[in-house]
């Protein structure tokens, strides 16, 4: 099985073996990683291991078998995207003295979160954060689903994709 599946920035689609499906990436386009920079709008090229899933308690959940490690979302779970904060691009508690986003938005977006092995590894402050692979706004018009630096696809795609991710898979961003 293929152990990697691949982002086509210009085409904006998402593929694993046979499997293609159109994608959304951020705002301002792609990027190469060491240009990356918080709040750019930029998607990092590169290659980023999927870390783990999160998932919406009563709006979505992992499918049988599920291998990936992964967690349920609860009101007070944040993601940090402030480079002034210890704890950067890492999973935080809200309310948080730094700023960091919800991830249980009002909208759809993070019903399905794949958390991408971006600036983790250390993180290093400003080089971009909660770089995800998540669901697009379908109420939204195809142009109006660019992301904030993320990759999204709609929410049948990834419940088609999930039941074969596998540990030490990656997401190649080209």
């Amino acid at each position: 099985m293929n152990e990697t599946v691949f982002v086509d920035t210009a085409a904006l689609t998402v593929t694993l073996g046979d499997w293609t499906v159109p994608c959304t990436i951020g705002r301002s386009g792609a990027c190469s990683a060491d240009a990356k920079r918080e709040g750019d709008g930029c998607t990092p090229r590169g290659i980023w291991p999927i870390r783990a899933a999160l998932f919406r308690p009563g709006r979505s959940s992992p499918p049988p078998g599920f291998a990936l490690p992964w967690r349920w979302t609860g009101a007070h779970d944040g993601w940090s995207d402030d480079p002034a904060d210890p704890a950067y691009n890492r999973p935080v508690r809200l309310p948080h003295p730094f700023s960091a986003e919800t991830l249980q938005r009002e909208d759809m977006l993070y019903d399905v979160v794949l958390v991408l092995g971006h600036n983790d590894a250390p993180p290093v402050p400003g080089a971009g954060s909660a770089i995800f692979f998540h669901l697009w706004n379908e109420a939204k018009a195809l142009a109006e689903r660019s992301t904030e630096g993320c990759v999204a696809i709609a929410r049948a795609e990834m419940e088609t994709l999930l039941p074969v991710l596998r540990p030490g898979m990656v997401l190649e961003i080209r």
